[in-house]
């Protein structure tokens, strides 16, 4: 598999997925193998990633063998061309498809997605100091994407009764509930992850339904990384 001089191989789940990305730009966070370990798929699901990074999410749920396809759109380059081949790498070419481009200007056609996915940046544009690092700051600031635009391009993406997971601050929490209910997306069911049992809560993750009725589900809580590690 060609490495550039700038990127190397992790794995992850114990040495089951191999996962190449870069030695200083941006790398995913155990908060995409939560989010992966959350999310609900139902046999045959067609599974949309948005913003997939280097694919770590997608990879995640192929080998959970659940979905029957899984389509990951990522706006930068550098991250498209690495989850293209650590599809090819781990073996996933047959069932993912990873697309360059732009959520806010969808590639694909509408109500195309049983599922939608996405780990997106936690800090809004104006909010603390951005990354000099392009692909970092992309990644933890509201640049590229919204909560807005992505729940907009969710609400294009699937088809009724569909179902959207994302992980967001725990503190932007009613924010999230709020802007999901004016696109007609549910919240279903919440799990909060707590840096440790004394701590205030640090993330939730959220999965809402098209068209769904009321009612939220909340799990038991999560602490620190849970069941994962990455090394």
């Amino acid at each position: 598999m060609l490495l550039t001089e700038a990127e190397h191989i992790d794995t992850v789940l114990d040495g089951q997925l191999k996962i190449i990305q870069s030695r200083h730009g941006y790398r995913f966070s155990v908060d995409a193998l939560l989010l992966a370990d959350f999310v609900s798929i139902t046999p045959g699901d067609v599974v949309v990633d948005l913003g997939a990074g280097c694919g770590i999410i997608s990879l995640f749920l192929a080998k959970k063998g659940r979905a029957g396809s899984i389509v990951g759109l990522e706006i930068q380059e550098e991250l498209a061309s690495q989850a293209k081949r650590n599809a090819v790498l781990n073996g996933f070419e047959g069932c993912i498809t990873v697309l360059r481009g732009d959520l806010r200007a969808l590639p694909m056609a509408p109500r195309c997605a049983d599922v939608v996915v996405c780990n997106p940046p936690y800090r809004t544009g104006r909010s603390g100091r951005i990354n000099p690092d392009p692909g970092k700051a992309v990644a933890r600031h509201e640049i590229a994407m919204s909560l807005l635009d992505i729940l907009a391009a969710a609400k294009t993406l699937l088809i009724s009764g569909g179902k959207l997971a994302l992980i967001y601050p725990a503190n932007r929490l009613t924010e999230a509930f709020y802007r999901m209910r004016s696109r007609d997306l549910e919240p279903k069911r919440l799990q909060i992850i707590y840096p440790d049992p004394g701590s205030h809560a640090k993330l939730a993750m959220i999965e809402g339904r098209l068209g769904g009725k009321s009612g939220l589900r909340i799990l038991s809580p999560i602490f620190g990384q849970g069941r994962f590690s990455i090394r």
